[in-house]
């Protein structure tokens, strides 16, 4: 139960986008409200944050999403900075095995070549590679229908979210933040409709409220029509496996991302993980985390030994199912305000790069909630705005 009946901010879902959101808050001394985090599930089993593939690249199409990327790149490694010192953070580095794009035909290589401008004028360290030159350095992979690859093995690879994601919580809470268990079930609007002036727990209570952050992930679509609003975000099944290889690689797995859409990374000690979906994509219910143990024979598993031979001799271990929050508008974050309830703020819609976007997405939030404007970086091109008015941010390089 909270402690209090009214929060200048609530956020709803305590996830990384939430926690990320309430700790820029706390942290910001212009801000002196009161911050109420309601997460429905305290376990974050089957959150998106616990999910993922607990990755972060910065090969993008847009030079915005690069440079969140590079942001959350450098908050990862300096975390226990960025979190002023306190003794629990732990001293975190990013495992830069980089991100292999490999693509089997021309007009794929031509995305790699125009997104690969994108990022070196970002400042990313993106390399285009032919098959001689992916074939010299990994040496394990067939490429006979390869035409192009790209990589980039700075800042780009596998980091502990996990640690994070409790270093964020923990320190929110330390500076006020107050975390419930609950979920919010309902939303009051004044006669206008033009604010949220309270949320409705499904324990009971009714909590006043200033504004509204939905960071409820595969969830913000029911979240958004409790305010009456329509929001383009569904719940998309993705599924990851973990198998010991019998003959490990020599050299660190880059995740590579197969012209098929699978992929597979180094996971460590002999292991290595996969993710994937297969034939269409349909919207799926919000507790629908069923496996298809089919999958891994029929589908995934053929993949993998045709790109790596040397996985052709293999052990699975471990099998689940998670959602991308995906944005069926544009495949971008949807941000900022509603333009008509305009204490309802969006945090949402990440399609799949949510986890290494949360350090950028959640001090933007907070700055726009303090402030009503983005200072540090102009995420502005996110904003909600751009949906009623059909400007779509086409990202390419979605996973």
């Amino acid at each position: 139960m909270p402690a209090r009946s009214s929060y200048d901010v609530v956020i709803v879902g305590g996830a990384i986008m939430g926690a990320a959101t309430a700790w820029f808050l706390a942290d910001n001394p212009d801000f002196q409200g009161r911050v109420l985090v309601v997460e429905r599930d305290p376990s974050y089993e089957n959150t998106s944050t616990m999910t993922t593939t607990s990755c972060m690249r910065q090969q993008f199409s847009t030079g915005l999403n690069v440079r969140i990327s590079q942001f959350a790149a450098d908050f990862v490694k300096n975390l226990r900075r960025h979190l002023h010192g306190a003794e629990y953070v732990p001293d975190l580095s990013i495992r830069s095995f980089g991100y292999m794009y490999l693509a089997d035909t021309e007009e794929f290589a031509e995305t790699l070549r125009a997104s690969h401008a994108v990022q070196q004028q970002a400042g990313a360290a993106t390399r285009l590679m032919t098959p001689p030159e992916i074939a010299q350095e990994y040496p394990f992979y067939a490429l006979d229908d390869i035409v192009l690859g790209s990589i980039n093995t700075v800042d780009e690879g596998f980091f502990d979210a996990t640690a994070v994601f409790d270093a964020l919580r923990r320190a929110s809470r330390d500076r006020g933040v107050e975390y419930v268990s609950n979920e919010v079930v309902a939303m009051s609007c004044n006669p206008t409709g033009a604010k949220v002036e309270s949320v409705t727990l499904k324990s009971g209570e009714i909590i006043a409220c200033g504004q509204v952050v939905n960071a409820s992930g595969p969830r913000a679509d029911r979240t958004a029509r409790m305010a009456g609003i329509e929001l383009p975000v569904e719940p998309r099944k993705r599924y990851s496996w973990i198998f010991k290889a019998e003959k490990p690689l020599e050299v660190d797995l880059p995740l590579t991302i197969d012209p098929s859409g699978l992929h597979v990374r180094e996971n460590g000690g002999g292991t290595y993980q996969v993710g994937a979906h297969f034939g269409p994509d349909p919207r799926v219910d919000y507790d629908d985390f069923t496996l298809d143990h089919s999958l891994w024979e029929s589908e995934a598993w053929p993949i993998i030994a045709t790109r790596i031979p040397q996985f052709e001799a293999i052990r699975l271990q471990s099998t689940w199912a998670g959602h991308y929050a995906m944005n069926t508008f544009d495949h971008n974050a949807i941000m900022g305000p509603h333009d008509l309830v305009e204490n309802f703020i969006f945090l949402n819609g990440f399609s799949g790069h949510g986890l290494q976007q949360a350090p950028a997405m959640g001090r933007g939030t907070a700055e726009w909630l303090t402030y009503g404007e983005y200072r540090a970086l102009d995420l502005s091109a996110f904003n909600y705005a751009r949906i009623p008015a059909g400007n779509p941010i086409m990202e390419k390089a979605v996973i």
